[in-house]
């Protein structure tokens, strides 16, 4: 929802690696900053409304993003793409960073439009996998953002340290880098990065992608 800068640039990349993607906004004319290339459905409408949304195909989605230039509206469409239509990866633009951890806590993950890039909206949109944020010279060590089960919502952070042999450099929470302590449990929308011994990634992706086991007492 919202074709701006930043929803066009997220609707061309999407549509350039063969994504279904509609994009929705009240103004026809801004659907010209799409790339001549676009090929997905165009939709002018108000983004929150269920019938618009339906139109777009909501229906079918796995994602959504609102992107419009105004907060309100970017966050009633993002709670109505999760709690009406059951879209599992919502992401909501927030201008007002002292709103973001509000709106965090009813589920939506937010990225404060500061600190906004296609490539952050885009893991959110669509997760899997590790992305190397850094390598060291030797090729023996790396920074990973890491791709985590949703059942690791809750978990201590020294329990993934644990039983995943790594490290966990930081969290990424509602914009800002976060040090974890060893009691620091894994929220809802939080970024993990980890350092990881390219030996024992492919290892640690998968443990961290399946659900953590029962704990041991």
């Amino acid at each position: 929802m919202g074709c701006g800068r930043v929803g066009s640039s997220l609707a061309g990349t999407l549509d350039s690696q063969g994504h279904s993607v509609a994009i929705i906004d009240q103004d026809a004319g801004s659907f010209r900053r799409l790339t001549p290339t676009y090929e997905g459905t165009m939709v002018t409408g108000v983004g929150f409304d269920p019938e618009v949304l339906t139109e777009a195909r909501i229906q079918q989605a796995t994602a959504f993003a609102a992107v419009s230039s105004g907060d309100n509206s970017n966050i009633l469409a993002a709670r109505v793409a999760r709690e009406r239509f059951g879209v599992e990866n919502v992401v909501a633009r927030i201008y007002d960073p002292r709103r973001a951890e509000v709106y965090q806590r009813l589920g939506i993950p937010t990225v404060a439009t500061v600190r906004w890039t296609t490539d952050r909206i885009m893991r959110r949109l669509l997760p899997g996998g590790t992305q190397t944020e850094w390598t060291d010279p030797s090729g023996t060590v790396s920074l990973i953002e890491a791709h985590y089960d949703p059942g690791w919502v809750g978990q201590r952070v020294s329990r993934i340290e644990h039983e995943a042999s790594t490290r966990v450099a930081f969290l990424t929470r509602i914009g800002e880098g976060l040090l974890p302590g060893p009691e620091t449990l894994v929220q809802e929308g939080d970024l993990v990065h980890l350092m990881v011994r390219e030996e024992d990634r492919a290892q640690v992706e998968a443990f961290l992608e399946a659900a953590p086991p029962p704990e041991e007492h």
